[in-house]
């Protein structure tokens, strides 16, 4: 059973009662363009993980089925060990995601909304392509790959709702489980706030190797990474920092500091590289969230793309194992060029509104392909309203346009 396919809904519930929160109570946790670049790159995610991870998992069922040590018999008290034994493993992929390059260019994607609201949670990164050694030690003592799987997926769904500000300290529950407010810590960028609160479960991991920080009332957490994203691109921010790594390999003149750059510590880089091309460090005290401004109607037009990429997506994970590789690879691809041009209509690109006809002349092959018709409403009817909203975009376009000429 997929477990994170089940649990999709749910999010999508918590979401709307977080909004309905934000209502109520008045707050500013969230901005349209940062929530939907957090979906969408939760979406290129879960697309990728399709294909990307069947390799990884092979390699484990092979070593499961010929180098373990043990045969564990199905219990509870199993399925209860696996399940810290995981947590414990993921700590310390987690750290390393933190404290290497290598492994920090594909986990800061995670990090790079400057929100944090339950959206953030889902923008997961699709290059992670190295974490899965982390978790190769549970093949070599027995631990069925389904058994993995599971346990994996319910400790990836329970991360979801600690990404949240409406939620203040839980008391008592503070010092074993990851909570709200000990997450919150986490993707801040403050300096005392950096590199602390690992766990994905269980807090108690961070207090046993001193990685662990409070949240602090004369702190609040500013969220991001030091060398901010600036941009809506959901494809940007899964190569953002592996193209600062290439460069700072490719310039360096030590061959130790080309190889260093991607092993070395986190924010680490060849003094050569460093003098010549400098990177300004981030004034917090002057920090100041990325934002672009759009008409209401581009607001409009843009959740709708978001409902067709998510349909696609949904479409893409129910239906996968049914689906020859060249239709999986299409649909990915209108996956991620759909992604990238909704990034590009946020940042009010000029060319992007006219990219958005050839990719509805894609969809429409892809949906006879498929043979879908007029009857799989789900789909047709935000197509025929993105359709109808797309033109009157167009058509505002060229009258702003016609108004300055006339000036």
């Amino acid at each position: 059973m997929n477990i994170i396919l089940f649990a999709i809904p749910v999010f999508f519930l918590l979401i709307g009662a977080e909004l309905l929160a934000e209502k109520i109570r008045k707050t500013q946790y969230y901005r349209l363009n940062d929530a939907l670049t957090s979906l969408s790159i939760g979406g290129l995610s879960r697309v990728t993980g399709v294909m990307k991870n069947l390799a990884p998992f092979t390699f484990y069922i092979l070593i499961y089925e010929h180098f373990a040590f043990f045969e564990l018999k199905e219990s509870m008290w199993i399925y209860v060990s696996v399940f810290v034994l995981y947590d414990f493993l993921y700590y310390w992929n987690h750290r390393f995601g933190h404290e290497m390059s290598l492994f920090w260019a594909a986990h800061v994607v995670h990090h790079s909304s400057e929100e944090y609201n339950l959206t953030t949670a889902l923008r997961q990164t699709s290059g992670s392509f190295f974490n899965f050694i982390f978790f190769l030690p549970l093949a070599f003592i027995g631990v069925d790959p389904l058994l993995l799987l599971s346990v994996a997926s319910i400790n990836l769904v329970y991360q979801f709702w600690v990404h949240t500000r409406h939620i203040k300290k839980l008391g008592i529950l503070e010092w074993f489980l990851v909570t709200p407010s000990n997450h919150r810590v986490h993707h801040a960028q403050n300096k005392i706030y950096l590199d602390r609160n690992y766990g994905g479960v269980f807090i108690i991991w961070d207090r046993l190797f001193g990685t662990f920080q409070e949240e602090l009332d004369s702190e609040v957490p500013i969220y991001g990474v030091r060398k901010a994203l600036s941009s809506w691109n959901p494809f940007f921010a899964n190569l953002q920092v592996y193209k600062l790594l290439m460069f700072d390999s490719f310039h360096t003149k030590l061959w130790s500091d080309k190889l260093r750059v991607w092993f070395g510590r986190t924010g680490w880089r060849p003094s050569d590289v460093a003098e010549k091309f400098p990177i300004e460090k981030v004034d917090l005290s002057k920090f100041s969230a990325y934002q672009t401004e759009i008409s209401w109607k581009t607001k409009i037009y843009a959740l709708l793309q978001y409902i067709v990429i998510s349909l696609l997506v949904l479409f893409l994970l129910i239906n996968a194992s049914g689906l020859s590789i060249s239709l999986q690879l299409g649909i990915a691809f209108l996956v991620i060029f759909s992604s990238v041009n909704l990034a590009w209509i946020m940042e009010n690109r000029s060319t992007a509104l006219w990219l958005e006809w050839p990719k509805f002349i894609m969809l429409m092959v892809l949906l006879s392909v498929l043979k879908l018709d007029i009857s799989a409403g789900f789909i047709f009817a935000p197509i025929l309203l993105s359709l109808f909203v797309l033109c009157q975009l167009h058509l505002e376009g060229d009258t702003n346009t016609s108004s300055q000429k006339t000036t």
